[in-house]
């Protein structure tokens, strides 16, 4: 959530980041709402005061004697504590309109953000590696999983439907490998403290992370008010919740291993063959906590620790910044890491590392204090995936494939699969 006196403050550039992410102008309404607050504010005050003074003279007038003006004063008291109350019931319905409409406007891109409107926009940093090549026509994921009898779409279809898979035998062992492989790194090299977190959260926890209200429909609600995680991001965030930090005790990085839960709203027609674009999936999921003055290296080090996973396995991808039009609602600066497959002749995104500064913390109140001061400042967040698993398996099957069918296994998997190197089918493996 922005800050309404940034707002205030800096109508111009507001309005500026607004029409880069293509949106209409709305300062003069934040600048409205926000000096109708401070009017309504400065009446109430004014009560207080009266009523205070109003108080005094009762006591004098008691002292002297005179029950008569104290009792006038005492029935105005009583009105003007009535006028109180409802100024007050006023002042809480003007913030939570205040807190509903900041709560639709996305973060603020940082400057050096690219102005664009797709992701045709966005901007090429880096690249690894280089796409295989073959002497036969790649297939896609499912094309292979289904010929090995290890990746089953219909049998998911009739117990949950449409967006769900079951994976059996050797691609459902690689797949709990591969998030073992991923926490093994960034726990025990990249420092990051593994959490095994809820996968259901209260109404408040997703607001903080900003996936509430703005996206409700791509959310899945129980009838009992929790809503499933759609990614660890939420609860690993709200770990800093209504917390003030010592500065010296930041940065905080958690690391988790997660099932996902997405009704991918609006996405009818995209990606409906295979596992790219699922209701329920798993991924590995970095988050920190950090001060201001560390937010630039440390997205810059969540980035690169997500790429190294892809180096070890061997897998070529591309890393770009995304332009205005393409960033997430609650970044201010995002890599999306894109790994190559094969089948479809094209990049896709395996991994978005998202610099959110003090958006997410203002929502949940996580807070730190500078050593030097007593001053206390909005902590920065950031998230990133490290990397998502079911993407991660259909880069292996799809770089990794052979002309018979059968896929090799990346060699740093081979320990994580008790000496496996090659799939071949559900009847036989060879090692």
């Amino acid at each position: 959530m922005l800050d309404i006196k940034w707002i205030c403050e800096n109508p111009d550039s507001f309005d500026k980041s607004l029409k880069a992410r293509g949106l209409e102008p709305m300062s003069k309404h934040f600048v409205e709402m926000y000096e109708a607050r401070r009017f309504h504010l400065t009446k109430l005050q004014t009560y207080q005061s009266r009523r205070n003074e109003l108080s005094n003279k009762i006591g004098k007038a008691k002292a002297a004697g005179d029950e008569e003006a104290a009792k006038k004063l005492i029935a105005e008291v009583t009105e003007i504590k009535d006028l109180i109350a409802a100024g007050e019931q006023i002042e809480r319905e003007i913030d939570k309109k205040l807190i509903a409409d900041l709560a639709v406007i996305p973060n603020i891109p940082l400057d050096e953000i690219p102005v664009g409107k797709s992701e045709s926009d966005n901007l090429l940093v880096r690249t690894y590696g280089k796409p295989p090549e073959f002497d036969f026509n790649p297939k896609e994921h499912f094309e292979i999983g289904e010929a090995l009898g290890l990746m089953d779409f219909e049998k998911a279809a009739k117990m949950s439907g449409a967006r769900f898979v079951v994976l059996s035998g050797v691609l459902a062992r690689l797949e709990r490998v591969l998030a073992q492989f991923m926490l093994d790194v960034h726990t025990d090299e990249f420092g990051y403290t593994e959490i095994n977190p809820p996968l259901l959260v209260r109404e408040h926890a997703a607001f903080g992370t900003a996936n509430l209200p703005k996206f409700s429909e791509a959310l899945f609600r129980t009838e009992q008010g929790y809503w499933l995680i759609p990614t660890a991001e939420v609860t690993l965030t709200n770990l800093a919740r209504e917390t003030i930090y010592a500065e010296v005790d930041l940065p905080r990085r958690y690391v988790a291993w997660t099932p996902c839960f997405r009704s991918e709203a609006g996405s009818a027609g995209r990606d409906v063959r295979g596992m790219i674009r699922q209701h329920q999936f798993s991924k590995v999921e970095l988050v920190s906590i950090v001060t201001q003055k560390q937010a630039i290296y440390e997205h810059e080090r969540m980035t690169n620790c997500a790429e190294e996973i892809l180096k070890r396995l061997g897998l070529p991808f591309r890393t770009t910044l995304l332009c205005t039009g393409d960033l997430g609602f609650a970044s201010s600066k995002t890599y999306d890491i894109e790994v190559w497959l094969p089948g479809q002749n094209t990049y896709r995104e395996i991994s978005s590392c998202s610099l959110c500064g003090d958006f997410q913390a203002r929502r949940m109140f996580a807070r730190y204090r500078e050593d030097n001061n007593k001053h206390l400042r909005y902590c920065t967040t950031l998230n990133g995936s490290g990397l998502a698993l079911g993407r991660t398996l259909i880069a292996i099957l799809e770089n990794y494939q052979k002309v018979d069918g059968s896929v090799e296994l990346p060699e740093v998997l081979h320990s994580y699969m008790n000496g496996t190197t090659e799939i071949v089918s559900h009847f036989e493996v060879n090692s």
